[in-house]
């Protein structure tokens, strides 16, 4: 079992930050998933190696995976947490951010921040001296990201040999799932609306990374291309938070990227589909697809919590 462990773990992810998935090399990637899949096979293996560690959760959006799995997560690796909302802090305003991370960096042994701008998120890692977690941020959604791959791996063993297509909105998710799509060789195709597509420095480190490792990362405008032959189909909603003045005008761009049976058609026939969650039944997703046998919604949402255990404890391990 020691053996087994220490083969798995990466020695220089320990102090580590993860904002971003390109903080992580491809072979750093490779290595937290296999460490997912012991975590999940044997969870009992890892009650302890945590022992007496503590995670600060600084909540500045709403959560119920997010808030649920690292809780969870740390507690069962042996560890605890400690919750921190706008109420407690009010980053920027009450406090600022140097002086929070001054402050926790000599209290617990590691932050997970779930917040708006990205440069919150970098801010207080460049200050904080304790790895920081990126729960969630507009720019990226890095641990969505590792868990999503991890399930596409348990269902479609080969990445490489894959098409992933992602529909609707060129947002967060869509940026980290870029990136991990390149970093693993995948091809990856996503289906935005022009005026929504994916931000243009976050397409072009991508296909910068896929360069290097033979991926496929490819934007369009089409939707059916995007589903075309797709092995995994994903979405995520229209609206985020923050943007709910824009969820009139959304529906209306977005409503011919719904992935409906009609767009699942164009996709292979034992499709897996995939979608992050909160999802707006009946505004990207239909009913009949998010709830048919080869949707994983649920799996992939557990898999955040066997994800990032794997992350806090190649972070925060002795």
């Amino acid at each position: 079992m020691k053996r087994t462990r220490k083969k798995m773990m990466v020695k220089k992810l320990r102090g580590r930050d993860y904002l971003s998935v390109d903080d992580f090399s491809t072979e750093e990637i490779k290595s937290i998933l296999r460490l997912t899949a012991d975590i999940k096979a044997h969870p009992k293996r890892y009650r302890k190696v945590l022992d007496g560690k503590m995670m600060a959760l600084i909540f500045e959006k709403p959560s119920l995976r997010t808030r649920t799995t690292f809780t969870v997560g740390i507690k069962q690796l042996g560890g605890d947490s400690l919750l921190l909302t706008p109420a407690d802090i009010n980053l920027g305003k009450r406090e600022s951010v140097f002086d929070v991370a001054k402050n926790l960096e000599r209290m617990v042994d590691g932050i997970m921040i779930r917040t708006f701008g990205h440069d919150i998120c970098e801010s207080l890692a460049a200050h904080a001296s304790i790895p920081v977690i990126n729960g969630l941020t507009d720019l990226e959604h890095p641990c969505q990201a590792m868990a999503d791959i991890f399930t596409v791996i348990e269902h479609r063993k080969s990445l490489k040999r894959l098409k992933l297509s992602y529909i609707g909105d060129g947002n967060n998710v869509a940026h980290s799932l870029m990136l991990i799509a390149a970093k693993l060789g995948t091809t990856l195709f996503v289906g935005t609306p022009e005026s929504h597509k994916p931000a243009q420095s976050m397409l072009d480190r991508a296909t910068a990374i896929a360069a290097d490792t033979g991926a496929t990362v490819t934007w369009t405008a089409d939707p059916m291309e995007a589903a075309r032959d797709a092995d995994v189909m994903y979405t995520d909603t229209w609206t985020s938070m923050g943007q709910e003045a824009e969820a009139d005008a959304r529906r209306k761009t977005f409503a011919p990227y719904q992935v409906n049976r009609d767009l699942f058609s164009h996709a292979k026939p034992d499709a897996l589909f995939m979608h992050c969650l909160p999802a707006h039944r009946g505004e990207e997703v239909t009913d009949e697809i998010i709830d048919a046998p080869n949707s994983v919604v649920f799996q992939q949402a557990e898999n955040r919590l066997h994800a990032q255990k794997a992350i806090m404890y190649e972070l925060l391990r002795d």
